[in-house]
């Protein structure tokens, strides 16, 4: 197949979904497909202080097409983002390229922006789409404002297939766009498994002193990172040894940074800011314990990484953890915004070696036998292989017009002055 992957981030932007991509890119060139990668990137201070930024780079097998999120960068000249100009931006790029030669399929990464690019290209070249529907899809974007609610409810209701990490998320877009459950292809995230692995001078599960928490990701609060600060300082008030390695950056770096300070923690807190995709696997393998309080996700590369390293992890019972972690099975639960749940359930585990090494095995087993990179690659090369003969579904442009443009939106949407957040 010629396919058309349309990305919301790529590297150097630091997201799980540029390591999404690029594992996506290697294991389809390795499938045979040929396939061109139209991304997005932010090139300003604002926009590449939060995710880090640039044009991407080269990947090999794979055509680069890096789109400057200019319409977004408006913002830094005080005025509200324009998603519409760099959706043309993208729409044109695509348009482009099937005239040097013909796509098969367009698969876009984010149902928004990207995935109306997507029905829009479809649109116009008569081809069908594949969308894959990310955390942000559902927890916020058309719950904003109603041009969004429209151009999301496009995507939703009218792409050729959509697919989504998991149950839990599933039933969430459900729950705020009406869509409907068999509308959804389940088909989880996945890991690199050569590229994470367990510490091997010591047992799995094994404890140092001081104990190591880590926190890896996005530095965000809807990821539940101040609450983490806040735990910790519970747990330095009860006498327990421990550090905390927060490695990551994002828009609340900076609110961290403050909390952490005020209560007087940061001597025992890192933050290393940006670590290389290349350079994460030491980063889990230098932790004793992987905590991911998380409001909510699409599906959580981070705990599939953090799985894979042998780490024993605390993370909150939310919607797209629920779906690859297991209470008392692969995992310790506590409830979302729950500190002193939270602080809890890390003491249970620093007190309890044999707990911590039966599920740290455990969620290693269950890592290796279902999210591996090359058998969720065939699944996704068989979902855009399944919708090859069906014609797009143009008949969103009933609801929502493909040359709706800036003067036409609302732009009241809390997303045209923070787009960073989308």
């Amino acid at each position: 197949m010629r396919i058309c992957f349309i990305s919301r981030r790529y590297f150097p932007a630091i997201s799980g979904m540029s390591v999404y991509a690029q594992n996506y890119l290697r294991e389809m060139v390795a499938l045979g497909h040929d396939i061109v990668m139209i991304s997005q990137y932010r090139n300003d201070e604002a926009g590449t202080k939060i995710y880090g930024g640039g044009p991407p780079g080269k990947v090999k097998g794979v055509t680069v097409i890096g789109l400057e999120s200019l319409g977004e960068q408006r913002v830094n000249l005080g005025q509200p983002a324009d998603f519409e100009a760099d959706i043309a931006a993208m729409v044109n790029a695509g348009v482009a390229q099937h005239q040097i030669k013909p796509f098969d399929v367009v698969h876009a990464q984010y149902a928004y922006p990207n995935g109306f690019a997507a029905i829009e290209i479809s649109r116009r070249l008569d081809i069908p789409n594949v969308v894959s529907i990310q955390g942000g899809d559902g927890h916020w974007v058309g719950l904003c404002c109603e041009t969004h609610r429209r151009a999301i409810g496009a995507v939703f209701n009218h792409a050729n297939e959509l697919i989504i990490g998991c149950a839990s998320f599933a039933q969430e877009v459900h729950c705020h766009h009406g869509v409907p459950l068999e509308r959804f292809t389940l088909v989880p995230g996945a890991i690199n498994a050569d590229h994470f692995r367990p510490r091997t001078d010591r047992l799995l599960g094994g404890v140092g002193t001081p104990a190591v928490l880590l926190y890896h990701g996005r530095v965000d609060k809807r990821k539940g990172v101040l609450e983490l600060i806040e735990a910790l300082g519970l747990l330095a008030a009860a006498g327990r040894n421990v550090r905390l390695v927060i490695s990551g950056i994002g828009p609340d770096l900076a609110a961290a940074k403050d909390l952490a300070s005020t209560i007087r923690l940061d001597h025992i807190i890192d933050f290393t800011g940006h670590v290389s995709y290349e350079n994460v696997p030491e980063v889990y393998r230098s932790a004793d314990l992987f905590v991911s309080p998380t409001w909510s996700e699409g599906f959580s590369n981070t705990i599939l990484e953090a799985m894979a390293s042998g780490l024993p992890i605390v993370a909150a019972r939310a919607i797209g953890v629920v779906d690859c972690l297991t209470d008392g099975v692969n995992a310790l639960f506590h409830e979302i915004h729950d500190v002193v749940g939270l602080s809890t359930q890390i003491g249970t585990l620093l007190d309890n070696d044999l707990l911590r090494r039966q599920l740290a095995t455990n969620a290693m087993r269950e890592v290796q036998s279902k999210y591996r990179w090359p058998a969720i690659a065939l699944q996704l090369a068989g979902r855009l292989s399944h919708v090859l003969s069906a014609a797009p579904d143009n008949t969103w442009t009933e609801n929502y017009s493909p040359t709706t443009s800036i003067a036409d939106a609302d732009l009241g949407c809390r997303f045209r002055q923070a787009p960073h957040l989308l």
